[in-house]
């Protein structure tokens, strides 16, 4: 029967050895991931964003000479380049384990298959959309397309005159305020 408790313990001590130096190299993955950032830039060098290995947006640089560019396009080109930034995540996780745990480990690959699923690959570039014309809003009592030129030939007409807002009277016994009410009572 001694045999078997020194068999045991030796195998209880070879497991706590073993776990101890799995945590250690995942302890050294973890640490060499936390100072991880992954920084992307825009085609024209006008927009550059970093992340850290969270994903955490930690740094977003506008160059001036964006300011020319609508500012749609200018925060939809700061969020494709956060995405894309953010789909090379698991790219140095991957990196850092094979370097610190190895991939071949059960729990590495649900890891990797876990920052995949955080972090899908960047949707493809989309062409940059056509700026939109200016539109012209009228308000005013009428909402009228203007008349059409004068055919050739005719003398040109005056503008139409707008039409008068009628005026709203007052009954002779109104003392009150156009509020409701006396604010002296």
């Amino acid at each position: 029967m001694p045999d078997n408790v020194d068999a045991s313990e030796q195998m209880v001590d070879n497991w706590t050895k073993q776990i101890q130096e799995t945590a250690a190299r995942y302890q050294a993955m973890a640490a060499r991931m936390q100072g991880q950032t992954v920084t992307e830039r825009s085609k024209d060098n006008n927009i550059e964003v970093t992340v850290d290995s969270k994903g955490l947006l930690t740094n977003l640089v506008i160059a001036e000479a964006a300011s020319g560019k609508r500012m749609a396009e200018v925060s939809a080109q700061v969020m494709r380049l956060v995405q894309l930034a953010q789909s090379r995540i698991p790219e140095l996780l991957q990196q850092a384990m094979a370097e610190t745990v190895g991939t071949t480990d059960e729990t590495a690959g649900r890891v990797i298959a876990e920052a995949q699923s955080t972090f899908p690959e960047a949707p493809p570039e989309e062409e940059p959309a056509q700026a939109e014309p200016e539109r012209h809003h009228r308000f005013g009592p009428d909402e009228e397309d203007p008349p059409s030129p004068p055919a050739s030939g005719s003398a040109p007409s005056a503008p139409p005159q707008p039409k008068p807002i009628p005026r709203r009277r007052r009954p002779q016994d109104d003392d009150e305020d156009d509020f409701g009410g006396s604010i002296l009572s």
